[in-house]
């Protein structure tokens, strides 16, 4: 053997190469264990019958490939590899299980799968609207908005007028999510985000109100979880405002914690309508609950306790969820909270030992300590359209005022928005309203087509937000003192001064990144790794082992498949992945092929590495959620622009958008590589993950040039970009001011510079009305193309100019606060 072995070295080598290459190409694909042993069984056939027998090579793939195709010899391993992962894998907590089960894993999962599937992804269903829900749209809404002065609300009432609230309750603004037949609208996730869109660009305290009962709370539980007796009583009075609805979850001790709330209730007997009946002694203390101040139903979640054995033998019978009256005996409703002034209505509320009976609790005495598993189900797709559609409307309304303002005013005798640097924050508005529209239709219509995306909620939850956030600082920045100084003609200022709340509010953005985004989302989205877990925690032996050793190998085939697939789609520049596309997307189609490949491989190795320890490592984890995130927002682009038809004027835009995720998830991953916790492995996985280098840049300035000047102008891209939000001329509308000055500025600026060369010399920012006086004197322009400069003018200034207070003003409204 060692003589044919001497003899044959080129032969011996070639040969190796092939089965390398076989079961590289193999694991590329992604083929069975089967399919892949019997390939390389096969080479080793021809090549025996060709040139002698390799008896080393059939060693080696008898000893490694028989055992792992033999089932009964495969599980005596698994056997023992179950016993140390029980032993290293820290326990779940009733809680954590509960949310590892509650929703569905949609295309976040693909992006964790490492081979996203395009032809899935492109048939996923287009977000539309009805007809009913067009017309209440153009109608009630359109209404609705005609009637809301931000300024009055906000700083005058600190409330919306008598008249607005009972606007809003008359034509079913709280009932977008309760069926037809109980009274409501019955609109789908689209149209709720499309409604609270345009609410939100004109007012986010408005926009506040009618969000919360149509998003987790009392309809959504009474729908899934409440009793037939329960939904024919309150599903008609919350769908015609005759009931106003909270919901209180968040106690002063429990804040993104939500599962250690301190609020209990005691199952005991009391009396009840001059009866003594079993039922509930409760005690809470909560605080920033929305709409509390007006409630008159309020949901309550609490820990129950039956210490006297009335419903059963165990006594913490866990969180419950319960709808009580407020004006039961014992509830207090608090004073309200001023949150950032964005004076919707919230407020604290308590209540000590109040008994109500026991079919008080959602669902009836059959869901007593089912409240947290309720809770985590419906979340979903309340946090996915809520507060992203706030976002939404927030980074509309900037994108649309703040382009038209820096068109029209001039600074060096030039649009502000011409320069360099306002350039930079104009493109990344525009981009990051484009990515903002995008994941909140991309996942709306996913929530509408079935799904409980719950790990896809979060990140779409902490990315709109942020995302908000920053345009609001951006278009701050661009206007300057005009964003500055506080007064009805200021529309920046409350979405720069509410974008904190909704960051904060339904899971704080720092750990829903980490904890949500990847902590739950590596467990739910990978394929193998939650049936592992669930096979620890599985007492039957027997079953364990098998359930454990098809997860186990299946998930070491995925691991080796996606460490050849990642250092080849870096080896190529993912340039040989196939195009879905074949126009200027494709390109970005591989990118995300290959980034997604990254995040498997590197979510593996870490996960094995740091096991348990990984869910305290929050900037690791954060980094690889921030990767998932970056990826599932680039998808919602892509998704959008295809949507849309793949209009020509939105090239730019998508570009932009793109190039800003892909780098953002270039640069996590760097960020993973140069703090992994073991730094030679660190290195080494970089040469897998990076072979060539890191290969994106950010969107270029060429392209942020050609962006800032589509979104000057009144052109399709800046039109379809804001579409949604309310432009129409109201009194309280700032947005039809400034685009009708905008426009007004560039139907006169013709004639400025017909006049001015007429006049030999140039008009400056104050001496454009002069001038043009002069050359209407002098027949150099006609009557009418003074007017529209005096038109244009006056709109221009109406809006650079700023508020101003009359010192009785001023102290008044110092006094009040």
């Amino acid at each position: 053997m060692l003589d044919w072995y001497k003899l044959n070295i080129k032969g011996v080598a070639m040969l190796t190469i092939i089965l390398l290459l076989a079961l590289m190409g193999a694991l590329y694909h992604r083929a069975s264990l089967k399919v892949t042993s019997l390939v390389l069984a096969a080479i080793l056939v021809a090549w025996s019958a060709y040139d002698g027998i390799p008896y080393v090579h059939w060693i080696l793939f008898l000893a490694i490939f028989v055992p792992l195709n033999l089932t009964f010899v495969r599980r005596k391993l698994s056997a023992r590899l179950l016993d140390v992962f029980k032993g290293i894998m820290p326990r779940i907590s009733d809680t954590e299980q509960e949310a590892l089960d509650a929703g569905t894993v949609w295309w976040e999962a693909e992006m964790f799968g490492g081979k996203p599937n395009w032809k899935r992804f492109h048939n996923f269903q287009k977000a539309t609207l009805s007809k009913e829900e067009q017309e209440f749209i153009e109608g009630p809404l359109e209404e609705l908005c005609s009637m809301i002065n931000d300024w009055q609300i906000t700083h005058i009432d600190r409330d919306l007028p008598p008249e607005v609230w009972n606007f809003i309750k008359e034509k079913g603004f709280f009932s977008f999510i309760i069926p037809k037949e109980y009274g409501g609208l019955g609109f789908s996730s689209y149209a709720q985000s499309r409604v609270l869109t345009k609410i939100n660009s004109l007012s986010a305290t408005a926009g506040s109100i009618v969000s919360v009962p149509n998003s987790l709370g009392p309809a959504e539980l009474l729908m899934h979880y409440g009793t037939q007796e329960q939904r024919d009583h309150y599903l008609p009075r919350l769908a015609k405002g005759e009931d106003v609805p909270c919901f209180a979850l968040t106690a002063i001790e429990a804040g993104s914690d939500a599962g250690g709330i301190p609020d209990k209730g005691v199952i005991c007997k009391g009396q009840w309508n001059g009866k003594e009946v079993v039922g509930m002694k409760l005690t809470w203390n909560k605080r920033y609950i929305t709409l509390a101040p007006v409630a008159s139903l309020l949901g309550l979640a609490f820990k129950l306790y039956d210490p006297e054995g009335l419903l059963g033998d165990k006594e913490d019978l866990g969180i419950t969820c319960a709808l009580i009256p407020t004006d039961t005996d014992g509830v207090e409703i608090g004073r309200r909270h001023y949150p950032l002034s964005t004076p919707f209505q919230n407020g604290p509320t308590t209540g000590k030992d109040v008994f109500v009976p026991l079919d008080y609790i959602i669902g009836g005495p059959d869901n007593a300590g089912k409240g947290w598993r309720m809770l985590v189900d419906c979340l979903s797709a309340g946090r996915a359209i809520s507060l992203p559609s706030s976002a939404n409307g927030g980074v509309k309304m900037a994108s649309y005022t703040t382009g038209a303002y820096a068109r029209i005013r001039r600074q060096f005798n030039v649009p502000v928005g011409y320069m360099e640097g306002v350039m930079e924050a104009l493109a990344r508005i525009a981009g990051k309203t484009y990515m903002v529209d995008s994941m909140l239709t991309f996942t709306a219509s996913g929530i509408d087509s079935g799904e409980k995306p719950s790990v896809a909620s979060a990140i779409v939850k902490c990315h709109t937000t942020a995302l908000a956030r920053d345009v609001a600082c951006d278009g701050m920045d661009v206007h300057g003192g005009k964003a500055v100084m506080m007064g009805p003609k200021n529309y920046m200022a409350r979405a720069y001064q509410g974008a904190p709340i909704s960051i904060t509010v339904e899971g704080a953005n720092i750990l829903t990144r980490s904890l949500i985004i990847y902590g739950q989302g590596s467990i739910r989205c990978h394929p193998y790794v939650l049936k592992e877990i669930q096979a620890t925690q599985n007492e039957n032996r027997k079953e364990a082992i098998k359930d454990f050793d098809k997860a186990l190998f299946s998930h070491v085939g995925f691991a080796m498949s996606n460490k050849i697939r990642t250092f080849w789609l870096g080896l190529t520049a993912s340039l040989l992945v196939k195009k879905p596309q074949s126009d200027f997307t494709g390109r970005y189609y591989q990118r995300i092929t290959r980034f997604s490949s990254a995040l498997a491989f590197l979510s593996d190795v870490t996960m094995g590495v740091l096991g348990g320890e990984l869910k305290r490592r929050e900037m690791i984890s954060g980094r690889l959620g921030d990767m998932l995130s970056n990826l599932y927002i680039a998808s919602s682009v892509l998704k959008m622009y295809h949507d849309k038809g793949r209009p020509e004027h939105d090239k730019e835009i998508v570009q932009w958008s793109l190039e800003h995720c892909l780098y953002e998830t270039q640069m996590a991953a760097d960020g993973v590589l140069k703090n992994f916790p073991i730094g030679w492995l660190g290195k080494a996985l970089r040469i897998v993950v990076f072979p060539l280098g890191l290969p994106l840049s950010p969107p270029s300035d060429k392209l942020s040039r050609k962006l800032a000047r589509q979104l000057q102008e009144p052109q399709a891209m800046r039109e379809e970009l804001t579409h949604g939000a309310f432009k129409s001329e109201s009194e309280g509308s700032n947005l039809y001011k400034v685009d009708k000055a905008l426009r007004l500025q560039l139907e006169m600026e013709p004639i400025v510079k017909k006049f001015s060369q007429a006049l030999g010399k140039r008009a400056g920012n104050h001496q454009v009305v002069p001038f043009a006086k002069e050359a209407l004197d002098a027949g150099h322009i006609t009557q009418d193309e003074y007017q529209l400069v005096l038109d244009a003018e006056e709109a221009r200034l109406e809006v650079i100019n700023v508020d101003d207070f009359a010192p009785e003003e001023m102290k008044h409204h110092l006094s009040e606060n």
